[in-house]
């Protein structure tokens, strides 16, 4: 009985404990997208503590169109879709490669790649910056280029990890109905290794949306500029707009927190793995 009870006791503990951390990154959100929805007028009489009485889509229609968000937008799905796929590719034939054939050097190049993973990010800003600049690649495709290599060690590393794990068996019986090695890590290494990818794509994908300072100087042409960077604009434009700038937040926010739901099962599937794996 004793045992049942502290049993209960701390299960109701624990529940406590997760539904207000749950809560506590809920409401922000909740508190935001409400705002956005209101005038500013009403905002102000409440601070955004009330559901809007009357919702509007002025808000958005405002950033979107008057604060060209719907521009910048475009440009970071743009980005974000771009960098993904090309770490995607590359980072899943190098792991593939690192995990299967044997190379001269391969042991020292795959610790090169994890030591890259302990430099901190802004410290290779400006190098990376330097180089791109003398290529002429700044205002092109240079911060796409950037962005990719700086998702590519940690994208390799974790998908190396899954490849390692999955029996030769199966490879085996690809070469006897005649799959080459690129068929062989398309038709079965990537498919096995779907919920590591999806962790490859939501963590890339974040830091490739979210991405500011690189983006801040890769880019001085408004029309190439992302979504963050244009949020950052519009933020000193109407810094008082309460309303104006939590609908660009929301507008911003948004593509994630759909990404991630529909991503969420593989998502718990990748980090589960990857910590049993480990």
């Amino acid at each position: 009985m004793y045992y049942q009870v502290k049993k209960i006791v701390v299960l109701i503990l624990l529940h406590t404990f997760l539904l207000s951390v749950a809560l506590s990154c809920i409401t922000p959100l909740f508190w935001m997208l409400n705002a956005s929805f209101k005038t500013d007028t009403e905002f102000r009489n409440d601070l955004g503590l009330k559901l809007a009485t009357n919702p509007t889509l002025e808000n958005y229609k405002t950033a979107l169109t008057e604060g060209k968000l719907g521009f910048y937008f475009i440009n970071s799905v743009f980005y974000t879709f771009i960098t993904v796929l090309l770490i995607v590719v590359i980072s899943s034939l190098a792991a593939y490669g690192f995990s299967r054939l044997q190379f001269p050097g391969k042991n020292i190049i795959f610790f090169m790649f994890l030591a890259a993973m302990m430099i901190p990010l802004p410290a290779g800003f400006v190098p990376v910056y330097i180089l791109l600049n003398k290529l002429h690649l700044v205002n092109k495709t240079g911060y796409v280029l950037a962005m990719t290599n700086i998702g590519l060690s940690f994208s390799i590393y974790l998908l190396k990890t899954f490849f390692d794990q999955l029996p030769r068996d199966l490879e085996d019986a690809a070469r006897i109905d005649g799959c080459n090695k690129l068929r062989i890590w398309w038709s079965v290494g990537l498919p096995l290794v779907s919920p590591a990818l999806a962790v490859v794509i939501i963590f890339n994908s974040l830091n490739v949306w979210n991405e500011f300072v690189l983006a801040s100087l890769m880019f001085t042409e408004d029309s190439l500029m992302p979504l963050q960077v244009g949020l950052m604009e519009f933020y000193n434009r109407n810094i008082i707009q309460h309303t104006l700038l939590m609908a660009s937040l929301t507008i911003a926010a948004v593509p994630i927190i759909l990404l991630y739901l529909v991503m969420q099962r593989q998502i718990i599937k990748g980090i589960t793995a990857g910590a049993m794996v480990g």
